[in-house]
């Protein structure tokens, strides 16, 4: 459990569920028309692919404000490292500070390096995560990574970056 800046950060519990599919939802309109339309589908994320990432082990937080989840991000510690996954600010909620304070939470739930993977079309995605200390890995190495600590389609390879924290060492 948390609090930053008026923003009350605590584990998604099963009753969150319902709107946290709602949150990805909505937020992933924003890559309708700008990720490759083979990749895009409606709806972005279904119940079932949500309920199969929380299977896998993607533990969800929620930010609430005024009682309400205004955002969601999920985190997957794969061997050696933590993933992020799906992090989601709802559309009205953007630009508040949410999906940084989300970010620096789960951080601070991990003393493995930080992975994130995104769509290299997502710009305001990179640009977010270069902005919180993270750092584009060359191709070569996304392609390692995500071979590595993702399962994920070659497609989907190919139309994503990878994003590594302070803590990441390249394994020689």
């Amino acid at each position: 459990m948390g609090s930053i800046a008026g923003l009350d950060i605590r584990p998604a519990t099963g009753s969150d569920t319902g709107t946290i599919h709602e949150i990805i939802n909505d937020a992933a309109q924003a890559y309708k028309g700008v990720i490759p339309a083979d990749r895009w589908h409606e709806p972005y994320m279904s119940m079932a692919d949500l309920d199969s990432e929380i299977g896998k082990g993607v533990r969800f937080y929620c930010c609430r404000q005024d009682g309400r989840i205004v955002g969601a991000m999920g985190i997957q510690d794969v061997k050696d490292v933590t993933l992020i996954r799906h992090a989601y600010v709802r559309t009205a909620s953007r630009r508040h500070g949410i999906g940084q304070a989300l970010l620096e939470h789960l951080n601070q739930l991990t003393t493995r390096p930080v992975l994130i993977g995104t769509w290299k079309a997502a710009t305001w995605a990179i640009r977010f995560y270069e902005k919180n200390g993270f750092r584009l890995v060359t191709d070569e190495e996304k392609n390692r990574l995500l071979r590595i600590y993702w399962t994920i389609p070659a497609r989907q390879v190919e139309e994503s970056v990878v994003l590594v924290d302070s803590k990441w060492q390249r394994a020689s």
